[in-house]
């Protein structure tokens, strides 16, 4: 994100407790840290890229491993990291190991990743490094990058804060590019945009396609078309890759919306990256349907990103108190946590500034709309 992360560091006294999930007993294993017996290893899915997760878990007390359909990627930004955590806390994936880079290459401040549709590879932002980096995930390599290392800036391969890459069936990629107000498709076989939606030359303000005040997010919709969010004047736009602009509006309620996405048609999920933070889904009128912002101590502190799971839930990335919880609606409790709230950290179950995050396939975000992603009447070719 463009603002400057402001944390606050809690420490939160842990006590003996009882999980009510799973009849799993939790106890303390150090400062603020909490961990559960290791639970009976799931069977990995056919053709599966991840591990089995080993060892023991470290979830939140309380937290029900049931929630998730599987595995779930996280951008942990502040750790130079990126993790796959399975339902249970278990580490089964992390890039960069020591030998995954190449000599004189850097990894630096993943905000945002993805798997690709068709979940080989995660595409990742590194927005403070200004650059787009795409890995293999069974080889831990880097295969392809947009963007100069380190260097902003808006000319010929480069990027200034690109934010929410995804990879396109046919393999394009499109990305938000906050600072240089403006969202590209990129063709991964050159170094020249297929489409540059937006301007540089002008003020970043709302009036898309032409301009976009600072987007910060290009989400995939079931209709082929995609969800622009524009934190500069808090607007929500359905554009499609020709650059159409089927409409926009502002998210009820918040001040800085953050990587809108869609529920399902016509239902729209965001997130206030603000201080205190709120978590709301809305209808494509405006209309507010439901919304999650917690005072107190359970306040959210610049929450990034939220997705939909499976069962109705919301999983989502709490990002200045260093967790991604999963709320479920019906309740508004927080039925699973990874990361200890206000203590940044990067042993076993411990985040730093966690901004983003993704489920593994088939759940992912871009495999459950890869059908629907690039048609042939959406092309910019």
């Amino acid at each position: 994100m463009v603002t400057a992360r402001v944390r606050r560091r809690r420490t939160e006294a842990v006590a003996l407790t009882v999980a009510l999930a799973a009849g799993l007993v939790w106890w303390r294993a150090g400062p603020g840290h909490l961990s559960m017996p290791t639970p009976p290893a799931r069977p990995a899915a056919e053709g599966s890229l991840f591990a089995v997760g080993t060892g023991t878990g470290q979830l939140a007390p309380g937290s029900d491993p049931g929630v998730l359909p599987g595995s779930v990627l996280l951008a942990d930004e502040g750790n130079n990291r990126l993790v796959v955590v399975d339902p249970y806390g278990r580490v089964t994936w992390s890039f960069p190991r020591p030998g995954d880079l190449a000599p004189g290459v850097e990894f630096k401040s993943p905000d945002d990743a993805f798997f690709t549709p068709d979940g080989r590879q995660i595409i990742a932002t590194e927005e403070e490094f200004s650059v787009v980096t795409l890995i293999d995930i069974a080889s831990r390599r880097i295969v392809w990058r947009y963007g100069t290392p380190g260097h902003p800036g808006d000319g010929p391969n480069q990027l200034s804060n690109p934010d929410d890459a995804i990879v396109l069936p046919g393999g394009d990629v499109l990305t938000a590019d906050i600072k240089n107000c403006r969202v590209l498709l990129l063709d991964r076989t050159s170094r020249v945009p297929v489409r540059i939606y937006g301007t540089t030359t002008q003020a970043c303000r709302h009036a898309p396609p032409a301009r976009f005040g600072s987007p910060n997010g290009a989400f995939p919709m079931a209709n082929g078309h995609y969800v622009i969010t524009e934190i500069n004047g808090d607007w929500v736009d359905e554009m499609d890759l020709s650059g159409r602009i089927y409409g926009s509006l502002h998210p009820p309620g918040v001040s800085y919306p953050s990587d809108t996405n869609e529920v399902t048609p016509g239902t729209y999920l965001t997130v206030d990256y603000s201080d205190p933070g709120q978590i709301e889904t809305f209808d494509a009128s405006g209309r507010l349907l439901w919304r999650y912002q917690p005072t107190g101590a359970q306040a959210l502190n610049t929450p990034s990103l939220a997705l939909p799971l499976p069962n109705g839930d919301i999983i989502a990335t709490d990002d200045s108190n260093d967790r991604v919880i999963i709320v479920d609606p019906k309740t508004n409790r927080v039925v699973w946590q990874y990361g200890i709230r206000g203590q940044p950290g990067a042993s076993p179950g411990m985040l730093n500034a966690v901004d983003g995050l993704d489920l593994a396939p088939p759940y992912s975000e871009l495999v459950r709309h890869a059908a629907s992603m690039g048609r042939p009447d959406q092309s910019s070719r």
